[in-house]
């Protein structure tokens, strides 16, 4: 396992892979509604050994800063395979949470065996507001499991998300974010330095971006 988990080193694979993509002047609209002038997937780092095992390895590195996990959780759809590596990488119990119950067969919302007072990490992709971690998070815990924290590849950064998983009382953790990725991106050329301005800008207000 690697000894250091590079911030750097990640925001240079994703948008080498294109799992990230910059674009201030055609922004992105998210199923919010938000225009963004970034688009983040981490599923595409699936698809990529090298990235796959690096993104592997570095939120093994996350997830020993958390004592005593017993299992990972990942959150309904895009964490539970980066849940499942993690958990597989370490030789932990894996378990996914849904946004919602089943409405047929045995209804369950957590797939999998979660004992009672069991010290649970989830694992999400990314994390923007936190909604769907802290949603995870209040299923977990609702089911008398020990949230002992989340981790994820990439953080946007924004305040919300801070103020959100603080009021919850989770910790979070992130191998890279956002402003470590505009600073990769305008060294290695895939954005300009006039665009670094509105990419900041969007990062502080993104509903009044537009």
């Amino acid at each position: 396992m690697i000894d250091h988990t590079d911030p750097l080193d990640l925001a240079k694979m994703l948008l080498q892979i294109k799992a990230i993509k910059l674009n201030p002047q055609n922004p992105f609209t998210w199923a919010s509604g938000i225009k963004s002038p970034i688009y983040c997937d981490n599923r595409v780092t699936l698809s990529h050994p090298a990235v796959r095992t690096t993104v592997k390895e570095s939120l093994a590195r996350l997830a020993s800063e958390f004592e005593g996990v017993e299992v990972i959780a990942g959150v309904a759809t895009a964490g539970i395979a980066h849940g499942a590596l993690l958990a597989d990488f370490l030789g932990l119990p894996f378990i996914y949470v849904r946004a919602e119950a089943k409405s047929h067969g045995r209804q369950n919302q957590i797939e999998g065996e979660l004992g009672l007072g069991q010290r649970v990490l989830v694992v999400e992709d990314l994390i923007s507001t936190g909604g769907s971690s802290l949603q995870v998070v209040d299923v977990l815990r609702q089911n008398q499991a020990i949230v002992v924290g989340t981790v994820a590849l990439f953080d946007y950064g924004f305040e919300d998300a801070r103020k959100n998983f603080e009021e919850k009382n989770c910790l979070y953790k992130t191998i890279t974010n956002y402003e470590v990725l505009l600073g990769v991106a305008l060294a290695e050329g895939y954005i300009a330095d006039e665009e670094m301005e509105a990419l900041q800008a969007w990062r502080k207000n993104p509903k009044a971006w537009m």
